[in-house]
């Protein structure tokens, strides 16, 4: 499957898709260097032929996804953050 993140007003860096086999853990890292103070970070994923799916957002700190299918590590200072599923 291949994610997306979406960052409000700023301006964001990361690998367009990747790709893994099923049980491989795989961490996906996204810059967002002009993140502003109160914006939070939204992860989602869209699944070949479907639209967009939200997985999680955070504001800082790390964020578990439901079911314990990943979690979310956004950077102390904001500026990258990180979904490892």
């Amino acid at each position: 499957f291949s994610m997306a993140v979406a960052v409000a007003r700023a301006q964001v860096q990361q690998e367009p898709s990747l790709e893994t086999t099923e049980s491989t853990v795989i961490c996906i890292n996204c810059s967002h260097p002009k993140i502003q103070t109160n914006d939070y970070i939204y992860w989602y994923r869209q699944l070949p032929g479907r639209g967009p799916e939200f997985l999680v957002g955070a504001l800082r700190g790390s964020k578990e996804l439901p079911k314990g299918a990943g979690r979310l590590q956004v950077s102390a200072d904001r500026r990258s953050s990180s979904l490892c599923l």
